[in-house]
C-alpha cells in the first residue's frame, strides 16, 4: 500500500512539474532522474509560477548545468524559502538521486500554486513505463531505509492531500 501511495504521489508529482513547464520546449520532464540535470526543469518550474523573478532567456542561454542549478536553487532559496537541499555538482550528473530530486521538488510543492489537471495526469500515465521507473530506481527502492520511506511518504502524503485536480466542464 505504502508503495501505492508513493507511486500515485509521485505521479501527481510529475503531472504538476510538466503542466507547469509546457510552455518551456527546452524542457522535458518525464522522470525524477535524468530530467532534472541540466538545471533547466528546476528554472522552468520557478519561472512558470514566478516569471517575475528572472528573465528566463538568459538562465536557459547560461553555457553550464551547474550554473543554472545553482541560479534554481538560489532563487529558491531567497525568494521561497526552500533550503539549498541540494548541491548543483550532484544532480549535474547522468543520473542524479531520485530520493534527493524528489524531496526538493515536494519542497517546491509546497509553496507554489499546486492545480493539477486530469489532462496532466493522464498524459504522465500515458508515458512509456521506462521513461518514469529505470532500472536503478527498481534498485534504490529495495535498498531504502525504513525511516528514510516512513519520512518521505509522510512528506509526500501531507503536501499532497493539498492537490487541487481540475475536472473539464
Amino acid at each position: 500500500m505504502a508503495g501505492l501511495q508513493q507511486t500515485n504521489s509521485e505521479m501527481i508529482l510529475l503531472s504538476w512539474v510538466r503542466q507547469s513547464t509546457r510552455n518551456y520546449p527546452q524542457v522535458n520532464v518525464t522522470n525524477f532522474t535524468t530530467s532534472w540535470s541540466d538545471g533547466l526543469a528546476f528554472n522552468a518550474l520557478l519561472h512558470s509560477h514566478r516569471p517575475d523573478l528572472f528573465d528566463w532567456n538568459a538562465v536557459a542561454s547560461q553555457p553550464s548545468p551547474v550554473q543554472r542549478l545553482e541560479h534554481a536553487f538560489n532563487m529558491a532559496r531567497q525568494h521561497l524559502g526552500i533550503e539549498k537541499l541540494l548541491d548543483p555538482e550532484d544532480v549535474a550528473t547522468a543520473c542524479p538521486d531520485k530520493k534527493s530530486i524528489l524531496m526538493y521538488v515536494t519542497s517546491l510543492f509546497q509553496v507554489l500554486p499546486q492545480k493539477v489537471t486530469m489532462e496532466a495526469i493522464r498524459e504522465v500515465e500515458m508515458l512509456p513505463r521506462h521513461s518514469r521507473v529505470t532500472r536503478e530506481e527498481h534498485i534504490e527502492v529495495h535498498e531504502q531505509h525504513f525511516s528514510q520511506e516512513v519520512s518521505f511518504n509522510f512528506l509526500l502524503s501531507s503536501c499532497c492531500s493539498k492537490v487541487v485536480v481540475s475536472l473539464p466542464t
